[in-house]
Formats: structure tokens, C-alpha cells, sequence
């Protein structure tokens, strides 16, 4: 399973469109991983986002469930 796999081609959220999708969701119904650097992550990140950055995401990504929608910010 390649990293297109774990990523459907979606168009782009808003903020209030993906505010909106993550108030209207269980955390347990899609994957929401922060790509920034472990140390913007520790200043501030979403409730139950995973740390994940852009340079580790190749090597991490049976970390996500490929079957739910992936929200990467």
C-alpha cells in the first residue's frame, strides 16, 4: 500500500468546513494528523491530532486507518 492509498483526492477545507466535519464526527471515525514540526505541534494542536510530520509520513502511514477520511494539517 502506497501513501496515495490512505489519502482520497478531496478537494480543500476550509477551516470552518473542517471545524465543522470534526464537530460532527466521532475522533474514532477519521484520521486528523498534524504534518508541522514536533515543536509547533507542543505550542498548540488540535484535541486528538497525531503527530506526524511531513518527513515521517511515509514510514508512519500503517499508522492510519486507510479506510477512514484523513483530515493532514
Amino acid at each position: 500500500m502506497g501513501i496515495l492509498d490512505y489519502f482520497k483526492s478531496v478537494d480543500s477545507l476550509t477551516a470552518e468546513e473542517a471545524r465543522q466535519f470534526l464537530k460532527t464526527r466521532r475522533p474514532e471515525d477519521y484520521n486528523l494528523i498534524d504534518v508541522r514540526q514536533p515543536r509547533e505541534y507542543e505550542r498548540g494542536h488540535l484535541p486528538g491530532a497525531i503527530l506526524m510530520p511531513l518527513g515521517e509520513l511515509p514510514g508512519r502511514l500503517k499508522e492510519l486507518d486507510p479506510q477512514k477520511p484523513t483530515i493532514a494539517y
